[in-house]
């Protein structure tokens, strides 16, 4: 029963992409029917192909290795707070290990492997989802740098390209996520579910979007950027000049950059918990529900359809994660469940990792709403403004999307 309701919630999520989409004439379901059976079997074959669940293993053991290793170097700084066999505090096991993984990325980037790796999968995404160029390109691309990151590299083209095209690239903004900090997530979640969510977020991102905001590419537009540093170069494509900085005024840059990461990540969920804690003290001073239950009960309907259980609390459970998550940031949520996620039954642990597993909350929309706005023109900024609410529906569907192809091969 429960996989009924897991299936029709997936349909369900797919018609409501539909109801709101800008133009629904110009919607190619052929398009959108390929990208949902791409996306299906990838998640059959990560989740219970023992090929795929191989792949999964090995991809989170080389992350586990990269956070050992980046506790050596936290050791030596501060060895007190470094218990390699205990509980660590959440700023020193999840998010000072980012200090390491960001530059080790940005040098990646530097000799331009990553660049090319983004770009000729971008291509081959491209040509299975019959999407356009740069929007695979984008999607791929903004799964290893995240939105704001995703979005720098690709100023030249953002410049170039139309408006409505700029939204679409603002509401897949929303579901992204950073390589550099899945080795955070996975101190916390099922690394499993961490790393099959990534590429199973990509597709549902240029679903998602497609439906919403369908947009018509002639073949001149159809142009790939290159980022700064890429060793791949074709003719046909938009390419930014530039000599590269030397590379340890690169690597010092890329360092301070992990830094301000690390403090952002840190104030903002020290910001959230305690606006959080904040507002619930004073619905209780007037006898209201707790913010965490008025949202629970608001997602209650897209938590059940997900195909969680038959017990109103499981689902309110759920729901209530799932709000909290849209309101502050995934982790909020994580660090709050980490303790207990291994005590929820598989499916309820499966979806409720895929769905935490992307940036989609409201403090990403002012994110890169200022990102857009240092890039381009104040029309095309101004559009993406105005379409806050499409922003947040896509980071959200995108996410229930997720949830429900994986949920259906975990019980």
């Amino acid at each position: 029963m429960y996989l009924a309701v897991n299936i029709i919630g997936l349909l369900i999520f797919l018609l409501i992409g539909w109801l709101f989409s800008k133009d629904r004439k110009k919607i190619d379901w052929k398009g959108i029917g390929i990208m949902v059976v791409f996306n299906l079997l990838m998640a059959f074959f990560l989740v219970k192909v023992p090929w795929g669940r191989f792949i999964v293993k090995k991809l989170a053991e080389g992350f586990d290795t990269l956070i050992q290793v980046a506790y050596k170097g936290i050791a030596f700084c501060i060895p007190s707070m470094v218990h390699l066999h205990g509980n660590m505090d959440f700023f020193v096991s999840v998010l000072l290990p980012i200090l390491l993984i960001v530059p080790l990325f940005d040098i990646l980037t530097y000799i331009g492997f990553l660049p090319w790796f983004i770009k000729w999968i971008g291509k081959i995404l491209a040509f299975i989802t019959r999407q356009p160029k740069f929007e695979s390109f984008f999607a791929v691309e903004m799964m290893f740098l995240g939105n704001t990151e995703a979005l720098a590299v690709s100023s030249l083209q953002l410049k170039q390209m139309k408006a409505s095209r700029n939204l679409t690239l603002a509401m897949m903004s929303m579901s992204c996520v950073t390589a550099s900090i899945l080795g955070s997530y996975m101190q916390m979640m099922p690394a499993q579910f961490i790393l099959t969510a990534v590429p199973i977020n990509v597709i549902n991102a240029l679903i998602v979007t497609a439906m919403l905001n369908p947009v018509e590419v002639s073949e001149a537009e159809d142009t790939i950027a290159t980022m700064k540093g890429s060793a791949a170069k074709e003719s046909g494509d938009v390419e930014a000049d530039g000599k590269k900085e030397p590379f340890f005024s690169f690597l010092g840059d890329s360092i301070l950059g992990a830094g301000r990461l690390v403090l952002i990540i840190a104030a903002n969920v020290i910001t959230f918990v305690a606006l959080a804690a904040l507002i619930d003290k004073i619905l209780s001073l007037v006898h209201i529900w707790s913010m965490e239950k008025i949202l629970g009960y608001i997602l209650y309907p897209f938590a059940w359809l997900l195909g969680v259980g038959g017990d109103p609390h499981t689902v309110l459970q759920l729901s209530q994660y799932m709000g909290t998550k849209l309101i502050t940031n995934e982790f909020v949520v994580m660090g709050k469940v980490s303790p207990i996620i291994h005590t929820f039954a598989p499916h309820f642990r499966a979806v409720l990792t895929v769905f935490l597993t992307s940036f989609a909350n409201l403090s990403t929309i002012g994110m890169i709403i200022g990102c857009f706005k240092g890039i381009v023109n104040r029309e095309k900024n101004d559009l993406i403004s105005k379409n806050v609410g499409y922003m947040l529906l896509s980071g959200i569907l995108v996410s229930l999307l997720s949830a429900a192809m994986v949920g259906l091969y975990v019980w």
